[in-house]
């Protein structure tokens, strides 16, 4: 059973999210920027043992468009974490955040590290820390998908993405690539969560946003939650590599790249995901 509730943030902005399984509760926040939590699902079945508390951010899913559009940047998103908490009356929590929004977690854990029990990246974003890959890596991880029949048009709508194409058919068409394999699950599960109405929170997620990476570095060694590093060994934008290398600015890192998964690895192997990330959670 999944429950929608709300709260009210540091500026009274009304923010919704979802609650679903039983057990400690684990603060949920989603990537894209602009999607919905519907696509984080139950993470592979991890509400069975954890009480998933599923942000969504402001102009997203159940939660309306701030009458301020800068309050739907990511360094302003970070009150909105830290109220959630506050709202859920947790001295400190457990933190799960998915792409896009593992800077967003990052931001918080530099900005609140006494507030964290325990961190979760899951093929993460790492702008925050000053971590991006390579374009020979990018390219090396979409070429060893390249004998794949969906492959030219992934790769064409990919590049359009990179090249600034923001529209919803450059998104649909570049799906594959994120997946492990382009299979039933994955298909079904690759636009949920997306609309055209989240494009303002896509948009604003980055706008007029400067990221300091040598502070927030700094900033997370006062951080001594411990920290998982969760990726992919498929994934063309976050590689194991970046992963391995985001690792040096966190305190305590442990790293667990995903056999045969890409973006989605919950989607790809839940009972792997389950069993790592409920292993790291103890």
């Amino acid at each position: 059973m999944q429950l929608v509730r709300r709260f009210a943030s540091y500026d009274g902005f009304e923010i919704s999210y979802r609650v679903r399984g039983d057990g400690a509760p684990l603060v949920c926040l989603p990537g894209g920027p602009g999607r919905s939590v519907e696509y984080l699902g139950d993470l592979g079945g991890l509400d069975r043992t954890r009480q998933l508390i599923l942000l969504e951010p402001r102009g997203v899913g159940a939660t309306a468009d701030p009458s301020d559009p800068a309050t739907l940047r990511v360094d302003r998103l970070v009150n909105d974490v830290e109220a959630l908490r506050v709202h859920l009356g947790l001295e400190d929590m457990d933190l799960l955040a998915h792409s896009a929004g593992a800077i967003l977690a990052t931001l918080y854990a530099a900005a609140f590290p006494e507030r964290l029990s325990g961190l979760i990246l899951v093929t993460p974003g790492l702008a925050a820390v000053g971590v991006s890959g390579s374009e020979l890596e990018t390219a090396a991880a979409l070429e060893r998908r390249a004998a794949e029949p969906w492959y030219p048009g992934a790769r064409a709508a990919l590049e359009k993405i990179m090249g600034g194409d923001l529209s919803l058919e450059a998104f649909r068409g570049s799906r594959p690539l994120f997946y492990g394999a382009w299979s039933e699950a994955a298909q079904a599960h690759a636009t949920l969560g997306v609309s055209e109405r989240h494009v303002a929170a896509r948009e604003g997620y980055f706008a007029d946003v400067t990221l300091d990476a040598p502070a927030t570095r700094a900033a997370l060694m006062k951080l001594t939650a411990p920290v998982l590093l969760y990726g992919g060994e498929l994934d063309p934008m976050v590689t194991p590599g970046v992963i391995r290398e985001a690792a040096t600015s966190f305190h305590d890192a442990t790293v667990v790249v995903q056999p045969g998964a890409a973006h989605f690895p919950w989607v790809d192997d839940p009972a792997a995901f389950v069993a790592n990330v409920g292993s790291f959670l103890g």
